[in-house]
C-alpha cells in the first residue's frame, strides 16, 4: 500500500531508538524512549493560499528532522509504523 498525504501533511518513519547509553549500558525495550527523529519519506502538494495557489514545502523527502514527542497521529501500513503529521509541528532539519 502506498500512502500520499494531502495538502500541507508530511509522512515521517520515526528513526530506530537507542539500545545502549554513552556508558554502554543495554536498554530493554521498555526503558527506551520514542526517538523525536526521523525521515521524511513523502510530502503533500501544500498549504492552499487564500488566493488558490500552494505554498511550497520546507522540507523534502529524504530529510532528516526533529519533532515534538506528540506530533503528528501514528499509524500502522503494511506493519511499518509512521508518523502523519502537519509540516509545522517539525521543528528543524537535521543537516
Amino acid at each position: 500500500m502506498k500512502l500520499v498525504p494531502l495538502g500541507e501533511k508530511v509522512i515521517v518513519k520515526r528513526l530506530e531508538a537507542e539500545e545502549k547509553t554513552g556508558g554502554g549500558i543495554v536498554l530493554p525495550d521498555t526503558a527506551q524512549e520514542k526517538p523525536q527523529q526521523g525521515r521524511v519519506l513523502s510530502v503533500g502538494d501544500g498549504q492552499l493560499l487564500p488566493d488558490g495557489t500552494r505554498a511550497k514545502h520546507q522540507v523534502a523527502e529524504g530529510d532528516r528532522v526533529l519533532f515534538a514527542s506528540y506530533a503528528g497521529s501514528e499509524v500502522v501500513v503494511d506493519g511499518e509504523e509512521l508518523l502523519i503529521m502537519p509540516e509545522n509541528e517539525i521543528l528543524a532539519v537535521v543537516t
